[in-house]
């Protein structure tokens, strides 16, 4: 029998958080089971954890990169018995961690301190008779674990513990939240039921891992690395992997064999286009996945887009993944986030927060449209505190000033510097609380001037839109680039006016009667749909909105004019 609650071992795993922000340390948090877990710095192995966070984000990807390659997935059956299943692995090399987890079955990940325990496993390893259909013989590192005489065998009472893959319920969510003692303490048990587990991490990790190894048959030096929200320190439980081909290696190589006196290369097919060259890449290895890969479906090759990419489901882990090649901008915004999800812990916190709040109003949506995507508010959140006096976290700009040579990037003409060493920062001296922040966020964008500024993350400051669109964030590295160009001006006007409403409503509500009446309060007030009881307060606090609109469309015309007779003048 298999328990969803985790286990103590689990439960202290999640009830950890890195609070460094002010007041942190007094916080007690929710774990996932409901117990309330105490405040990080006395918990043991903090000092280990800790450590863990001021690595640099390059030295954070390789250790993650090696740990998978020494990883397999076991496909358990219903009644596994763990202590004889590490006993046989463990004849094949010592088993450094493992953890079960529930998709279509029981799974256990298995990770080995030697790379060589795996090829010793694979050697052991049985063909699965083709009575039915005929099998693919690609010896991969997924595997299934029978017992030959399952009724003979006596199974083990003692439960296995599973770890979670996806958060609780929003509607469980506000019930844990109820329970907190004031709102920067709802924020932090929001952030440790939605952010991403240890356990998470590694089975991303192991799915890229995977699909390299498919890879490496066509391109032996080439590696596949996650990147986006598995690696930035703001992914969310249940959410896809973006991962992308990498050929980093190959130019290495290249630089090395420049030495000496004779040139000595290799003879490659040669395409008329880096484009070119992507789309067949992508197409050889989804036609790959599609055939031959074990537990990869609904291979999808979207070959024709601005970045062409290849989606597939990978069952054994239950990732929805997205393959593309080369995407070291991508890259860049991976690490500029992790650097500043690690400065301070009010950061992931917030942006938890408001995201979660976004969701539920349906200011986001998982499916593409003219709505604000969860990248656009990341960003915003970064512009804010970059805003606070004194800010929470520094501008592109300061971090690249803080760069030496190792950190200087230019990728496609686009300066994409900024210092890796995270003790190079300063910390901030700001003591705001989470729910200051919270309720001052809402109150910044419920009152931006979006009809004539936009958010740049490299200035850290408020800068006049360069064209109409109705909300403009600058891409940080690709400054010629609005990263919230989809976004039409109803969907901002809807998120105008649903800060505006959260606003008023931590301003006026009060907590004590709340609680009184067992009614939820704080966040979880938030987090239930504003529905028809507020529809009458809520056209109060949306008075202007519309006339607002009609400024916009005015100011457009003015732009678009001006614009046009600069054009005429220039000629």
């Amino acid at each position: 029998m298999a328990l969803r609650s985790g286990g103590p071992a689990l439960a202290l795993l999640r009830g950890r958080l890195h609070l460094s922000g002010p007041g942190a340390r007094g916080h007690a948090r929710l774990g996932r089971s409901g117990a309330v877990a105490q405040p990080a710095a006395e918990e043991p192995g903090e000092d280990a954890e800790v450590g863990t966070r001021k690595k640099t984000f390059a030295e954070v990807q390789t250790e993650r990169l090696n740990q998978a390659e020494r990883t397999v997935l076991i496909k358990c059956p219903s009644k596994v018995h763990e202590k004889k299943l590490l006993q046989y692995l463990s004849s094949h090399g010592n088993v450094k961690s493992h953890f079960f987890f529930e998709n279509r079955g029981i799974n256990a990940l298995i990770e080995f301190s030697e790379k060589s325990s795996i090829a010793s496993l694979q050697d052991a390893v049985g063909i699965p008779s083709a009575s039915e259909h005929h099998v693919v013989p690609f010896k991969s590192r997924l595997f299934t674990f029978t017992l030959k005489n399952p009724v003979s065998q006596r199974i083990e009472e003692t439960p296995i513990h599973l770890s979670p893959q996806c958060h609780i319920p929003v509607k469980d969510l506000i019930e844990k939240l109820c329970l907190a003692d004031n709102i920067s303490s709802q924020m932090y048990i929001l952030l440790n039921e939605y952010q991403l587990t240890e356990e998470n991490i590694k089975l991303r990790f192991l799915a890229c891992s995977l699909v390299r190894d498919f890879a490496c048959a066509y391109f032996p030096d080439s590696t596949v690395k996650p990147f986006g929200s598995s690696v930035n320190t703001f992914g969310k439980l249940g959410s896809d992997v973006d991962m992308f081909l990498d050929f980093c290696d190959t130019g290495k190589h290249a630089t090395k064999m420049k030495k000496g006196p004779f040139d000595m290369e290799y003879q490659m097919k040669r395409l008329p286009s880096e484009r070119l060259a992507t789309q067949r890449i992508l197409s050889v290895i989804g036609d790959c996945l599609d055939n031959f890969g074990p537990g990869c479906a609904n291979v999808q090759k979207i070959l024709n887009a601005r970045c062409p990419l290849v989606k597939f489901s990978h069952q054994p882990t239950g990732f929805q993944c997205d393959l593309s090649v080369s995407n070291s901008i991508a890259i860049r915004s991976s690490e500029l986030l992790y650097i500043y999800g690690c400065l301070d812990s009010r950061v992931r916190a917030l942006v938890f927060t408001i995201r979660c709040w976004a969701r539920v109003h349906g200011l986001t949506n998982s499916a593409p449209g003219t709505w604000i995507t969860n990248f656009s508010l990341t960003m915003m959140v970064m512009f804010f505190l970059q805003r606070r006096s004194p800010p929470i976290i520094p501008t592109l700009d300061q971090l690249k000033e803080l760069a030496d040579e190792k950190d200087k990037h230019i990728i496609g003409g686009y300066d994409c510097s900024f210092v890796s060493d995270l003790r190079k920062i300063k910390p901030t001296k700001n003591t705001e609380t989470l729910e200051v922040l919270l309720c001052e966020f809402f109150e910044y964008f419920g009152n931006f001037d979006f009809r004539r500024n936009s958010i740049n993350l490299r200035k850290g400051k408020e800068v006049n839109k360069p064209e109409s669109s109705p909300l403009y964030i600058w891409n940080p590295f690709e400054q010629d680039l609005n990263i919230s160009k989809n976004v039409n001006q109803p969907q901002l006007e809807k998120f105008i006016a649903m800060a505006r409403e959260s606003a008023w409503i931590l301003q006026k509500e009060d907590k004590t009667q709340q609680m009184i009446n067992k009614e939820p309060w704080g966040l979880a007030a938030l987090l239930i749909p504003f529905g028809k009881s507020n529809s009458s307060k809520m056209k109060n606090r949306m008075k202007g909105i519309g006339s607002e609109t009609i400024r916009s469309l005015l100011d457009s015309l003015k732009l678009n004019n001006a614009n046009s007779q600069q054009k005429a003048v220039g000629k």
